[in-house]
């Protein structure tokens, strides 16, 4: 009470105050500073004509003026009849105030200043809230910055379903439980089953995580509450605590419903983890998410589905059962999948009577639902381009190039020696894939620069791959080595190029993450050497510097062994590398099938073909990211 009294006696003296210097014609000279003035002083200066003008009010006896020289002045004046006529002979002007008293004069000067205090009121108060912070302040809705930027969505206007949602059945089958449950509870509750509280969708980019929680909000039949982890966490301290609180509170009044926080790792990592960055803020918000999803106030009927592509930065109190009961990994598809992702988005496009999507999906292992989508965009893009009536099976395969190998350069010119070079760098990969064992087997090689590189060979899986063994670890090391050494044995150790930078790097991170984190060394044996978080331990008191030498060492040693296994693969073959390498030169793109003939003595045209892989042997081609499915290429 005392609080608020004083408030108000504040804003009662700001009023007086305003008004006390509200009068126009005051304001006009007291901006410049005043002079007091006797009256005989006055009205020797109105003979002797220094006075310029005068400001006469009726409800007072005081004068307001102006000498000549601008300097503003007041004075008091008696009852003086005459004044106005000495004033009127000696030519100065007079403005005359007629004033309003009382309860009139007040509303004139509240009217008259009233945007003003509103300017300021409103500041004064939205200053006050943000102090305050919290429910009441920043969050409490003063300016809306603590509210929720949820979007809602009904089943009606979501145009998304489970039937749009193909090759993840696993995942769809989990999800497709939860809204039986939304539309009928009591078919659970009757045995003592309680649905999950949080649902955890976990996957690699573009395997169609939002794209479900999509389908959940066309399916379930109840309010969908759509928003993103990174919309939580502000500048402020409290606003994300806020935004949490004004999420469930307005669920609570749509219950039951089901509310989607998309990339919840944003606003869900581990507490005092070394994330300094608005760390308070952070774990605030955090906090509140951990009480609204499971404290004292039950939240009856909110189901919180969320998605993340980083599961293992998660806090352990957000995983714990009785918050999210429930994770579902969201695999890359398979095979299986991939054809019916194909039918999915295939639905309004016209395909050509060639396109066989059973062969499409057989030749795209590791490809996401994002990338296939993707894939049939760029198909129907340039057959477009190309004014088809229909998309065919020669546009999905100039697609997939284009998505694997990047742009065709076209522009770009090289000199006959670059060329030569390059073709003979790739037919270096090319032989050493084709003899070393359990390798994944070539689907094109060439010359013509795209994307970054001035040529690739790509690879790719003839299957789907969970795991790979040592000796194709050790095929994929060898078969980046292929080009260097090529350079090396044809051109001379000082006249090899740069070209290699890529295949280094690219062997060397395979071959550290055998030592380190396979156990695929001998010399280290059964061991790890990263750290809960997934970090190498190598600036850390858990490796010894003995240790740490033996790391490098044995890198070092499988390196180099490698490569003098595939200077003996290249020395041996040195005839089949010449073969494949002059074909380079003449068709500047082979494929698979032309490498395996071309290696095994055959003849090939040299006009340039149309690639046709409509066949069953169709496939892509690319080496294993070694952290699973995936498409790269040297």
């Amino acid at each position: 009470m005392k609080k608020n009294t004083r408030n108000v006696l504040v804003w009662i003296g700001l009023v007086i105050f305003l008004c006390l210097l509200a009068n126009p014609f005051e304001t006009k000279f007291l901006n410049n500073g005043t002079k007091e003035l006797t009256y005989s002083g006055f009205m020797k200066a109105v003979t002797n004509g220094d006075v310029k003008e005068v400001v006469i009010r009726n409800t007072t006896s005081k004068i307001i003026g102006k000498l000549s020289n601008e300097l503003v002045f007041t004075t008091i004046t008696p009852i003086d009849l005459k004044m106005v006529d000495r004033l009127l002979d000696n030519n100065v002007e007079i403005i005359v105030d007629p004033g309003e008293s009382g309860f009139n004069n007040i509303l004139s000067q509240l009217l008259q200043w009233f945007p003003v205090l509103l300017l300021i009121g409103i500041l004064i108060y939205s200053s006050r809230q943000m102090q305050t912070g919290g429910k009441g302040g920043i969050g409490g809705g003063s300016l809306g910055i603590g509210k929720a930027k949820t979007k809602t969505f009904q089943s009606k206007k979501v145009n998304v379903t489970f039937a749009d949602v193909a090759g993840i059945d696993e995942a769809k089958q989990e999800l497709e439980e939860i809204v039986d449950f939304l539309k009928s509870p009591q078919k659970f509750q009757r045995l003592g089953g309680k649905i999950p509280r949080g649902v955890l969708l976990i996957g690699d980019p573009g395997n169609g995580k939002t794209l479900l929680a999509r389908a959940i909000a066309g399916e379930a039949g109840v309010p969908f509450f759509s928003i993103s982890g990174s919309e939580f966490v502000e500048v402020f301290v409290g606003v994300g605590a806020s935004r949490v609180r004004d999420m469930f509170e307005n669920a609570k009044k749509h219950a039951p419903c089901i509310i989607f926080i998309d990339e919840i790792d944003a606003v869900g990592r581990k507490r005092d983890a070394g994330f300094r960055v608005s760390n308070d803020e952070r774990e605030q918000t955090l906090n509140q998410l951990l009480v609204e999803m499971d404290g004292f106030e039950g939240n009856q009927g909110i189901i919180v589905l969320a998605a993340t592509n980083r599961p293992d930065v998660l806090d352990a109190a957000l995983l714990r059962p009785g918050r999210f009961d429930r994770r579902i990994t969201v695999q890359y598809p398979d095979m299986a999948g991939r054809e019916k992702i194909l039918v999915v988005h295939v639905k309004n496009v016209p395909l050509g009577q060639d396109v066989n999507l059973k062969t499409i999906a057989r030749g795209t292992p590791g490809f996401s639902g994002a990338e296939l989508a993707n894939l049939v965009n760029e198909a129907a893009l340039l057959a477009a381009k190309g004014n088809k009536l229909s998309v065919t099976m020669k546009d999905f395969e100039m697609a997939k190039d284009k998505l694997i190998m990047g742009a065709a350069r076209l522009s770009m010119s090289m000199t006959d020696e670059e060329k030569r070079f390059t073709a003979y760098h790739e037919a270096g990969h090319s032989l050493v894939a084709l003899l070393v064992p359990q390798c994944d087997p070539i689907h094109k090689v060439t010359i013509i620069p795209r994307g970054g590189a001035l040529g690739m060979v790509v690879r790719l899986p003839e299957k789907d791959k969970v795991s790979i063994s040592k000796t194709e670890v050790m095929s994929n090391i060898k078969v980046t080595m292929g080009g260097r050494v090529a350079e090396e044995i044809v051109f001379g150790e000082d006249n090899i190029t740069t070209g290699a930078s890529q295949d280094i790097k690219q062997a060397t991170e395979i071959v550290k993450k055998m030592v380190i984190r396979w156990g695929m060394s001998s010399k280290l044996g059964f061991r790890s050497f990263y750290d809960s978080d997934g970090y190498y331990m190598e600036a850390s008191d858990q490796i010894s510097q003995k240790t740490s030498e033996m790391i490098d060492s044995e890198i070092k040693n499988l390196l180099d062994t490698a490569y003098e296994e595939v200077r003996e693969i290249v020395t041996t073959n040195l005839d089949k590398l010449e073969a494949i390498a002059t074909k380079l030169i003449s068709k500047e793109t082979l494929t698979g099938a032309e490498v395996k003939r071309i290696v095994a003595g055959d003849d090939i045209d040299d006009d340039p073909q149309e690639v046709d892989d409509t066949t069953d042997s169709f496939s892509l081609g690319g080496l294993p990211n070694m952290s699973g499915p995936g498409k790269t290429h040297v």
